[in-house]
């Protein structure tokens, strides 16, 4: 025992001294990856992050492994270590940085473990942190709430009952628990914002529970605590975080239908502060913005330039097909036929321009334009197909806020309601249309 415990210091040492070009060089590898891979394969980029973290993990222990096996067979490995620290001699016979760290690697051992162990504590605390919400005096349950997770759940499909308890200390939706699933919601969620976005954030942490991430998590928080020191594991985490969280989006849009209205619900829960850790799987992880884009306008996914020649024919019929049964026919120069309808609309006794109705349509006070007392009208032209949906809009004349604007042009291309058409010649005909918003402070 007296002679393994020497023997596994410095085996430990030259463990993480060697995983720093190690790490170096998965995390070049994965980014080199990532490049190629372009933002919009999601899933596939997650599983290459995560693969390399896990490998993060695997190379250290197999170098232990191997430092450990040559110290009890009596094999050096010294040789390996000064060729990869690069020793250095100096005219006056001083000792080699190979030979520096041999003789301090059980100062460099402690330092990591005392650090390792202070993150340990951190981690289960945190841990206690999440479990005291599962008592009383730190949440409460809602039947109404409970009645909608339930139902929610069905349409995930998910295994067992998730129970869902009110939070009067949060600022965000929480989903925690690997066994017995929990997704805490805070209380001044329930006043504060509309129930139907309050749900898309509940489909969202339903994702993350479908999915297992609370305990993939859990196991991403482990590792990083074990290589807290090389900054390519806390960049490779950054990864897995922000594209779980888009995973989780994307999953929740397709199972909900609803991908406009998730957007919408993480643009309200942008402009609140947040102090959650990372332990919980949190509906604001992630990069928000990235995150709305995404939903808003999913990008198309791109193939390789030679598969691409391939299936080009295929996919062009398919795209054609789809958009012929889907959408009204409509040439390309849509914008300019339209706004020569509308001029000719103009000039024509008796014919009607589009009329929209902001009831039907109303955009959300920003709570950011609200915080800084931002106000102003905002005037649109919006392009109104003939059966009466609303197709397009643009800001003609801004408010001098871009959030106000950007909420005006979301509410209306995403409304459900149909505006009444305009006519030409006594038939409905696709026009653009005049309209403005005022915001203003009660």
């Amino acid at each position: 025992m007296t002679e393994f415990l020497p023997a596994l210091v410095n085996a430990l040492g030259w463990t993480l001294l060697h995983f720093i070009w190690q790490g170096s060089l998965i995390a070049l590898a994965l980014g080199l990856l990532l490049t190629l891979m372009g933002h919009r394969h999601i899933r596939s980029r997650y599983a290459c992050s995560y693969a390399a973290l896990l490998v993060c993990l695997i190379v250290p222990a197999r170098e232990l492994y191997l430092h450990l096996n040559a110290s009890a067979t009596g094999r050096d490995m010294q040789v390996l270590s000064e060729m990869l620290v690069y020793p250095v001699w100096n005219s006056n016979g001083m000792m080699s940085i190979s030979d520096w760290l041999e003789t301090h690697m059980h100062d460099i051992v402690m330092m990591w473990l005392v650090c390792v162990m202070l993150l340990a504590l951190r981690m289960s605390a945190g841990l206690l942190w999440i479990g005291t919400y599962a008592s009383p005096r730190r949440s409460k349950p809602d039947l109404g709430w409970q009645a909608r997770t339930d139902q929610l759940s069905q349409q995930f499909q998910i295994q067992g009952r998730v129970v869902l308890r009110i939070a009067d200390d949060l600022s965000t939706p929480l989903a925690v628990g690997i066994f017995r699933p929990m997704i805490l919601l805070p209380s001044a969620m329930l006043g504060g914002m509309p129930v139907e976005l309050l749900e898309m954030l509940m489909a969202h942490e339903l994702a993350h529970i479908k999915r297992h991430d609370y305990l993939l998590n859990l196991v991403q928080t482990a590792i990083e605590m074990l290589l807290f020191y090389h900054p390519a594991v806390w960049w490779i985490s950054k990864q897995i975080r922000n594209d779980r969280e888009e995973i989780a989006d994307e999953f929740a849009a397709r199972v909900t239908g609803e991908p406009r209205r998730l957007a919408l619900a993480l643009s309200e829960l942008a402009n609140l502060q947040f102090t959650t850790p990372q332990l919980a799987q949190a509906a604001h992880g992630g990069n928000l913005m990235s995150r709305i884009k995404r939903l808003v306008k999913p990008e198309v996914s791109t193939v390789n330039w030679r598969a691409a020649v391939a299936i080009l024919g295929i996919t062009t019929s398919c795209l054609a097909v789809y958009a012929q049964a889907n959408t009204p026919a409509v040439p390309a120069d849509i914008s300019q036929q339209a706004m020569d309808a509308a001029k000719m609309a103009n000039e024509r006794n008796g014919d009607k321009r589009p009329v929209i109705d902001f009831r039907d349509c109303r955009p959300q006070y920003p709570r950011a334009a609200l915080r800084r007392e931002e106000a102003g009208v905002v005037q649109l032209s919006v392009l109104i197909a003939s059966e009466g949906q609303i197709l397009k809009a643009r800001v003609d004349r801004s408010t001098g806020f871009p959030d106000l604007d950007s909420a005006v042009v979301t509410a209306l291309e995403g409304c459900a309601a149909k505006a009444v058409p305009g006519q030409v010649n006594g038939k409905n005909a696709m026009l653009w249309t005049k309209v403005q918003f005022v915001w203003k402070l009660n």
